[in-house]
């Protein structure tokens, strides 16, 4: 089986990768990332050698990149976007060319190959704008509120027109927030963790009851390798975590994990547009037989850990220097001056 991954050297995809590799013996995995200031080489450097794995530096709007890969594969699960949503509301146009056009290009590469199996659009639960009541179901409206969820609004309606139109095997995926390794320290939990080690405060927007559902990365993995099996063409899948937290308590649990006070919160003015509340019903996705596994306490510990232990991934993307807690073991700091 030949898997094309877009936008495999950024956080979510990388994971996959991982996933897909151990998961699948008979797999064999191209990444395809254009190496942003999100996608990096770094993270995948357990498996960029992997003798069952390739990489393509190259970006999806380039059909003279995309098209010999999309022909050659047997599945494409497309991960590549910019996601971030401050750097939307500052400037969209580098998200209506990724996410809208660079998918554009994809689907049509996938137009013509007629034996492609599958097509996974992954989208968001952005797309349902904020969530007064209840939870967002696949048949709802979607009403985004912000660039970013524009983007990828736009981006999943335009897989499934693929699948109406030209029978393009098209499955949409609406995740919710996702936390784990490897997410770029500009995302909530990642920013709140690396200041804190660096003792810096941490920017909670608001007044932090802004509420948002939980996902681990491996969990969302786990979600789309079955759905390559079981879901159904033309179908949109919710996938969530079941953890519904607001910022403020999330951060609590943060400083609570890293020991440290609550004075290292430092309220700023909330940003633009900001959603109150995502929340999605996963009954559908749940009848298929998924349920999420990661514990939250659990799985927030331990991610936590991670960013305290790898800090020779996250180092070099930060401005200031970084005051470890505790000491670097001698793989850690040769593997920070390797990178």
């Amino acid at each position: 089986m030949k898997v094309l991954v877009t936008g495999g050297a950024g956080f979510i995809g990388s994971n996959f990768v991982r996933y897909a590799l151990k998961q699948h013996s008979n797999w064999h995995v191209t990444t395809l990332d254009a190496l942003t200031y999100a996608g990096r080489r770094e993270t995948l450097h357990d498996v960029i050698k992997h003798p069952r794995h390739a990489f393509v530096h190259g970006n999806i709007v380039d059909a003279a990149v995309v098209d010999p890969l999309v022909q050659d594969a047997d599945i494409v699960v497309h991960f590549a976007a910019e996601t971030h949503v401050d750097r939307s509301i500052q400037s969209a146009e580098s998200f209506i060319q990724t996410d809208v056009i660079g998918t554009f290009v994809l689907l049509e590469a996938a137009r013509r190959n007629t034996a492609l199996q599958r097509f996974i659009q992954i989208s968001t639960d952005e797309v349902y704008g904020s969530v007064t009541t209840g939870k967002s179901r696949e048949t709802d409206a979607l009403m985004p509120r912000n660039p970013y969820a524009a983007s990828k609004a736009a981006a999943d309606r335009l897989a499934y027109s693929y699948w109406a139109t030209y029978g393009v095997p098209v499955i949409v995926t609406r995740a919710s927030n996702n936390y784990g390794p490897y997410q770029f320290p500009e995302k909530l939990i990642p920013l709140f963790v690396t200041n804190a080690i660096k003792g810096d405060t941490v920017p909670l927007y608001g007044d932090g009851l802004n509420v948002r559902d939980w996902l681990h990365v491996e969990d969302h993995c786990r979600a789309i390798d079955g759905l390559l099996i079981t879901g159904t063409n033309g179908e949109t899948y919710n996938i969530g975590g079941g953890n519904e937290i607001t910022n403020l308590d999330l951060t609590h649990r943060i400083l609570a994990l890293m020991e440290l006070p609550t004075t290292r919160i430092r309220p700023v003015t909330d940003r633009l547009g900001h959603d109150r509340r995502y929340a999605l019903d996963t009954t559908k996705l749940r009848s298929l037989g998924w349920r999420p596994c990661a514990d939250i306490n659990t799985a927030l510990k331990e991610t936590v850990d991670w960013y305290i232990r790898e800090q020779w991934w996250w180092r070099p993307l930060t401005a200031t220097k970084v005051r470890p807690r505790g000491q670097l073991t001698e793989e850690q700091r040769k593997r920070l001056e390797e990178w």
